[in-house]
């Protein structure tokens, strides 16, 4: 099997198709022979690694290879996937990691995950990067990690928890109620997209007549960066553009005023295109605003893939918690209470701001005192 190994390996830059290659693995892998996708993954690495630019075979093959051994149950799979991570670069960097451990949780028995949490051998050692992931996008697939024989140990101890991710909770909060989450075959994947107007609450809100308080935007650099962080990707890496901007009203503002006080603010998203041809507002949850959040953060926009769940998570919360207005470092407890006390919104892609292809969202948060009212819109197209 080695000669046959370094044999493909040796040829792969020639191939102008590697469905060969790969339904070839895949047949000893039904077979019962995972190491062989591992092998050649490895195998393939050593030879071309450090002077893949150019390959495109060798970053399509070593994907193909994971997504087969990770998407196929089984505790032999799950360990050859933690080889081929370990020595490969599909385990090397934060986004790699967040990629590895959102195939895993959709496909593996918790049971079976817990073996990236207790050890394995030297060569198919868990990175802590890979934990964490992971920790997370079980949680978020309703997983007590806390309790989880096997991972328990881990996700108990205080020694990770100055990882990025260790500012999340290990449970979910109140706001986190069923969460997009792709699934994943050896071919490919598919997502849900819970985008444009959240009206999971009442209908659309009417304007009053009655005059309403005047405004003061107080957008700061950080704050707008805050309010960003779950959309970022779309701007950053795709074709999207944000809008975040923050008020304070210097008298509490009731619901039936939000429509007119949004009509009087300076916003981009929420300028009319022409009389009579306005975004509709509706009241919705706190739930429905994570939830966009959330998915615009781990799925990504037109043209990326988004940061994955643990990432996702991380992102939307701290979009939810600058909406609602929090202190910086606030802790999980402060977050969940003031985004679940305040008013939330949804206006959708009413406007000539928005590209009305699928990646709209319009958002809007006023806190409990009615004095402080912040906006999230974002857009993307292909």
């Amino acid at each position: 099997m080695a000669d046959e190994i370094e044999t493909i390996a040796a040829n792969l830059p020639r191939l102008k198709d590697l469905s060969t290659v790969t339904e070839n693995a895949a047949r000893r892998l039904k077979r019962g022979n995972p190491a062989f996708a591992a092998d050649l993954a490895i195998a393939v690495h050593r030879r071309y690694g450090s002077k893949a630019d150019g390959k495109w075979q060798y970053r399509s093959l070593l994907d193909q290879l994971l997504r087969l051994l990770t998407t196929t149950p089984g505790r032999a799979n799950l360990e050859q996937t933690l080889r081929l991570v370990a020595l490969t670069d599909a385990g090397k960097s934060k986004r790699d990691s967040a990629y590895v451990a959102s195939l895993l949780a959709d496909a593996h028995a918790p049971r079976d995950l817990a073996l990236v949490f207790t050890g394995g051998s030297s060569q198919a050692r868990a990175s802590e990067e890979l934990r964490a992931c992971l920790a997370h996008e079980l949680l978020l697939r309703g997983v007590n990690v806390t309790a989880e024989p096997g991972m328990a140990r881990w996700t108990n101890s205080p020694h990770w928890r100055y990882h990025p991710l260790g500012r999340l909770p290990l449970s979910l909060a109140a706001f986190e109620e069923c969460p997009d989450l792709p699934s994943y075959s050896a071919s490919g994947g598919s997502w849900s997209v819970p985008y444009g107007d959240a009206t999971d609450g009442p209908q659309a809100v009417r304007k009053s007549a009655s005059p309403h308080p005047t405004a003061t935007e107080t957008t700061t650099e950080s704050a707008a960066k805050s309010i960003s962080a779950a959309v970022s990707n779309w701007s950053m890496e795709s074709n999207g553009q944000v809008e975040a901007r923050t008020f304070a009203l210097p008298e509490p503002l009731p619901p039936e005023a939000v429509p007119a006080t949004l009509d009087s603010l300076p916003l981009d998203s929420f300028k009319a295109p022409s009389a009579g041809n306005r975004p509709a507002l509706y009241r919705c949850s706190a739930t429905a605003a994570w939830r966009q959040l959330f998915a615009a953060a781990s799925q990504g926009g037109a043209y990326n893939e988004g940061l994955r769940g643990a990432y996702g998570r991380l992102a939307a919360w701290q979009s939810l918690a600058a909406l609602s207005g929090v202190p910086e470092h606030a802790s999980s407890e402060e977050i969940e209470q003031a985004a679940l006390a305040c008013d939330w919104y949804s206006f959708g892609a009413g406007t000539k701001w928005f590209y009305n292809v699928m990646w709209d969202i319009g958002l809007v948060a006023v806190t409990p005192d009615g004095r402080r009212l912040a906006v999230l819109a974002a857009t993307d197209t292909d």
